[in-house]
């Protein structure tokens, strides 16, 4: 299966992973790409040079293959400017294939200084965007592609709330640069679908907890099964940021306290990360921000990475040879 994305990405599949904060380790990073798809680093998670360095390296042992790295660059999340500046660095001397960046614009982050190093050092630059404004202001900052991420996702859909049928297409009809889907992605029939609305390739999540080779908990695990896709909740317009997660006591909570008018401080506990390793480590999912998409409802069983994309791209091709064969029949 190629696309402009395979293309680029010198990979098999036309499927990457998206940032998962306290989840997208090497092991799981690596699993991706030996399958055939775009595994993913969240640099978020390392707090100093050579730690980060070390996670890298890490992943390159366990892989040959490419593999980006998310950089979320939102001032809310709490990460210092001399950090961020850190992983920029060290993601253009490592030569990384590719940087996911969401939040801010690169272009716009300390005078676009660190979008021309890693432009001149290799590195694909990746924008994940929720509006069409957004998306051709990236093509026209130079960005390699963009992610056109809807309001299905988990994490922070921007608050126009546009469905990824719409913004898929919008999106591929405004730019000339790949464009890969994100939110309401999980399996066969949703990649069939993002390539029939013209996305070059998916971006996936949540669908990655629930891999072999995603450390977390037997409960977490049980747990997305369990739920379904009604089952996720948005918050934190009140605040300023919007994001999606799984409705539990925390959410419950958030949402009282932001129908009453509550204050950020009020809010804070609830989404913070503080509680991430009793979620994922211990299995605790009653309280704490589980940040998945509203792709949860696709989500039936754990797999192997490998079983996941082999999987999921013989589903795409017998979909979308069905299809074709019903519009001949008609």
């Amino acid at each position: 299966m190629r696309t402009r994305l395979t293309e680029m990405m010198g990979i098999k599949y036309p499927v990457i992973c998206g940032g998962m904060m306290r989840l997208a380790y090497p092991p799981l990073c690596a699993a991706i790409s030996n399958a055939g798809g775009l595994g993913n680093l969240t640099a978020a998670m390392y707090s100093d040079k050579r730690e980060f360095q070390d996670a890298i390296e890490t992943t390159r042992s366990l892989t040959d293959k490419p593999f980006m790295i998310n950089v979320t660059l939102l001032p809310s999340i709490g990460i210092p400017e001399e950090r961020y500046m850190m992983y920029f660095e060290t993601i253009a001397d490592e030569k990384i294939a590719a940087v996911e960046i969401s939040g801010m614009p690169l272009n716009r982050y300390a005078g676009g200084v660190y979008l021309k190093k890693l432009k001149d050092a290799g590195v694909k630059i990746v924008h994940k965007v929720g509006s069409v404004r957004h998306g051709k202001s990236a093509e026209k900052a130079g960005y390699d592609a963009v992610i056109a991420a809807g309001v299905e996702e988990g994490g922070h859909p921007l608050n126009e709330n546009v469905a990824t049928t719409v913004l898929t297409p919008r999106m591929a009809e405004e730019l000339k640069i790949p464009v890969i889907t994100a939110g309401g992605m999980a399996n066969g029939r949703s990649l069939a679908a993002a390539l029939c609305l013209g996305a070059d390739g998916i971006m996936m999540a949540t669908r990655f907890i629930n891999t072999l080779e995603c450390a977390v908990h037997e409960k977490v695990r049980e747990e997305i099964v369990r739920r379904q896709e009604n089952e996720t909740v948005l918050y934190g317009n009140s605040i300023g940021l919007q994001g999606r997660g799984l409705l539990n006591d925390s959410m419950r909570e958030v949402l009282k306290i932001e129908a009453r008018g509550g204050t950020l401080e009020e809010i804070f506990p609830h989404i913070a990360g503080a509680l991430g390793d009793e979620i994922w480590q211990k299995g605790e999912v009653s309280k704490g921000l589980i940040a998945v998409g509203q792709s949860i409802g696709l989500v039936h069983d754990v797999l192997s990475c490998r079983e996941l994309l082999d999987g999921i791209v013989k589903e795409a091709e017998e979909a979308l040879a069905s299809g074709l064969k019903r519009f001949q029949e008609n």
